[in-house]
């Protein structure tokens, strides 16, 4: 573990029974509860530390059941079934006995294959043009990020005027820190609600489901170092309390990295 704040918040002490222990960080704290990016981060490396994992990580659902408190948690990891070159398995984390986050994770051996990344990363200004910063924001976790938004930036004024959901921003962790797979997922999750970017009106919300998909290999991360990742963002529906929002995550050299959806709860 290193001393950077990220590190130590996803760290897990493996137990006698094969369990994990983890903390949660006040460096990732959310206006309520821990930031759900780190949540999805804590729970895969408990199948990244896990001692029967195989291969990485091919795509990552979290469930988010119940309010994280603020304290100690247990997370398990087991793998349902292993094949030859792919594994599939069931998360919960637990805090009071109770489960909170449910999820599930596929892992697998990559092979070389044709590839190709069908959507291109789109045409922006280098993360040099762009300030820094989003202004004043009450919650401790985003000053973990380096964030220069591009479009759709969080709402100066709260007046209803949004027309749209889209937004574009350059990101990396505070202070940078090498991209891996915890990293990225926690990275897949910057992005404000929704709903907050096209009504440009403050309302409650939850995220109730998250998935991230990792298009990108070890060696791809590990060539994306510490620099700044293109994020864009935006949803398609809102309708009777939910909307979803989709995401996709390029490396500056245009290397898709990562795609992702949720759904998020919402009042009013």
């Amino acid at each position: 573990m290193t001393s950077h704040a990220f590190d130590q918040a996803i760290a897990l002490e493996l137990q006698s029974d094969g369990s994990f222990a983890g903390h949660t960080s006040a460096a990732y704290a959310n206006m309520v509860g821990p930031y759900g990016g780190i949540s999805a981060a804590q729970m895969l490396n408990a199948v990244l530390l896990h001692p029967q994992r195989l291969g990485d990580p091919i795509s990552l659902t979290i469930n988010f059941a119940a309010a994280l408190a603020h304290g100690p948690f247990v997370i398990q990891a087991r793998a349902a079934r292993t094949n030859r070159s792919t594994q599939h398995w069931i998360i919960e984390v637990l805090q009071g006995g109770e489960t909170v986050l449910t999820g599930t994770a596929f892992t697998a051996l990559r092979r070389e294959t044709w590839g190709v990344d069908e959507e291109a990363m789109p045409l922006c200004p280098p993360p040099e043009q762009m300030p820094h910063g989003l202004g004043p924001v009450p919650m401790e976790w985003i000053k973990r990020y380096e964030m220069r938004p591009i479009s759709g930036a969080i709402p100066q004024a709260w007046d209803g005027s949004g027309d749209h959901s889209l937004t574009q921003l350059w990101m990396r962790d505070n202070p940078p820190r090498p991209l891996d797979f915890a990293s990225l997922t926690a990275l897949s999750d910057v992005f404000f609600p929704r709903v907050f970017i096209r009504r440009a009106t403050l309302v409650p919300i939850g995220t109730v489901t998250m998935t991230v998909y990792f298009h990108a290999d070890t060696a791809q991360l590990q060539a994306s170092g510490n620099g700044y990742i293109l994020g864009q963002a935006r949803a398609q529906a809102f309708r009777n309390g939910y909307f979803d929002q989709t995401a996709q995550l390029w490396n500056e050299a245009g290397v898709m990295l990562a795609t992702t959806h949720q759904v998020v709860y919402y009042k009013n």
